[in-house]
């Protein structure tokens, strides 16, 4: 075998975090390669995660609002629509963000190797080709984002036919005319509200007492309810006694309280599991929790400390916003750059419908650290952009400390919540005041008049305690 060929940085896998992770270590001036083991570059997110759920989202969104316009002619999907025809813009969405990624790679410098890497040691790589060839790498920093995949079930077997994982949901040829989802988590809900938006008979089945449960309570309530304004309906409490395909048209569902539930086609979402497999992490030193992730510190630092872990490598939430960060965090603290502290206001965003964000501490967070936190309110029925858009159901949740003098987190749900938040943020980041909401003046109509409404709903309550001590 030949000299390993040197490089300063080695990022193995091309997803959101590795691409982050890959450009901040080249434009530090550092000679960086990029190991992906797919065709393409991007990872779960382009090809089979974040874009196609989000252009079947989109036009789910399309049609209910041409049903929503048109009430005075009859809009319905045909029973036997093909999936394609939902997607027929995935394509060029998919190549237009390739062509995007492959010149920043290109403009960066960066060189990019498509094989199969695992560890020799704590810094030597070996590459593998399609075509057996290997090739053998080292660097004085490593970073891993290999990604993750569908976390699977011993009691379910996924068959890819009917029943389905996140993978090959979309691989489907017709809309069924039910679905069974199984998992309260962002990506059963997130399918489970998409397609119950299309006209399919959805029924989404979890553990939890209610759904997503790291998101406040008030929120998800909201969403259960406009899920099940669609006829789609929530099983909470439940768990699974059988999964079976009869043989003929159905996946029948056994619960353990004896109901029985049938649906042409099952989703299994049980959340994801990292991508540690093949990569031979005992050769290089490093640790793999329980849970199959691997543990490491604020900067994502495993306990070798020249190797780092990003992205869904280290565990939930797995959000592409979260993982690129965590690609730039890691490189700049290995480079010993100032990493800043922007990874406590990391926006949450969750594509259901209505969409979901959070930034900062929630309403239980803040009752947890603060005594007795103010709570400020906005209803999208107050709001006229919302009444215009025909979107009126939709919560703002402004949480401010005891005093009602400075911002500790928003929680949105509704239409453009996944947009609203950043106002949020940028607020979090500059240590905004609650009465700066009401100083600044909105464009009318618009969603962001909630974040005014809210910051007045909190005043009002100030001005209530002082009176009442006052009395």
């Amino acid at each position: 075998m030949s000299t390993p060929v040197a490089f300063d940085i080695i990022v193995i896998g091309a997803g959101p975090a590795g691409q982050k992770a890959a450009v901040q270590g080249a434009k530090a001036g550092k000679r960086v390669a990029l190991i992906e083991r797919e065709r393409g570059i991007g990872g779960s997110c382009v090809y089979r995660g974040t874009i196609p759920s989000k252009t079947l989202r989109e036009s789910a969104l399309h049609l209910d609002r041409l049903k929503r316009a048109g009430e005075a002619f009859q809009f319905n999907l045909k029973p036997d629509t093909q999936i394609a025809t939902l997607l027929n813009r995935l394509e060029s969405v998919v190549q237009a963000h390739d062509s995007f990624m492959s010149r920043q790679l290109r403009r960066n410098g960066i060189s990019l190797f498509h094989g199969r890497a695992r560890f020799l040691n704590e810094h030597i790589i070996e590459m593998q080709t399609v075509d057996g060839v290997c090739q053998q790498f080292t660097a004085d920093i490593i970073v891993v984002a290999t990604g993750s995949c569908p976390r699977s079930s011993k009691e379910i077997s996924v068959d890819h036919e009917h029943i389905l994982d996140s993978d090959s949901l979309l691989s489907m040829m017709y809309l069924p005319q039910s679905l069974t989802v199984i998992g309260g988590g962002v990506i059963g809900c997130e399918y489970a509200s998409i397609f119950a938006l299309l006209g399919v008979d959805v029924t989404l089945i979890d553990r939890g007492e209610y759904p997503l449960q790291f998101m406040d309570r008030e929120l998800v309530q909201q969403f259960v309810q406009g899920f099940e304004e669609r006829n789609a309906r929530y099983l909470g409490g439940r768990a699974i006694s059988e999964v079976r395909w009869n043989e003929v048209a159905h996946v029948v569902t056994k619960l353990s309280d004896g109901t029985t539930i049938t649906s042409e086609k099952m989703l299994v979402a049980l959340g994801r599991q990292a991508n540690v497999e093949g990569l031979n992490l005992p050769a290089a030193g490093i640790l793999v929790s329980d849970k199959g992730v691997i543990p490491v510190n604020q900067y994502c630092q495993t306990n070798v400390s020249h190797i780092y872990a990003v992205g869904d490598m280290v565990g939930a939430p797995a959000l592409a916003s979260k993982a690129m960060e965590e690609g730039r965090r890691a490189v700049r603290h290995a480079l010993n750059l100032p990493v800043g502290d922007t990874a406590s206001t990391i926006p949450m965003g969750i594509y259901t419908i209505p969409e979901m964000a959070s930034i900062g501490l929630d309403e239980k967070g803040a009752r947890e650290r603060y005594r007795d936190p103010l709570i400020g309110r906005a209803k999208f029925e107050e709001v006229a952009r919302a009444q215009i858009s025909g979107a009126g159901h939709g919560l703002l949740k402004m949480v401010a400390d005891p005093e009602g003098e400075h911002l500790l987190g928003v929680q949105i749900v509704g239409d453009s919540a996944t947009e609203l938040v950043h106002i949020g943020q940028l607020a979090l980041q500059s240590s905004a005041t609650i009465e700066s909401f009401i100083d600044n003046i909105f464009n009318f109509p618009t969603y962001a008049e909630a974040y005014r409404i809210a910051a007045l709903d909190v005043l009002g309550q100030v001005a209530k305690r002082r009176a009442a001590k006052a009395a």
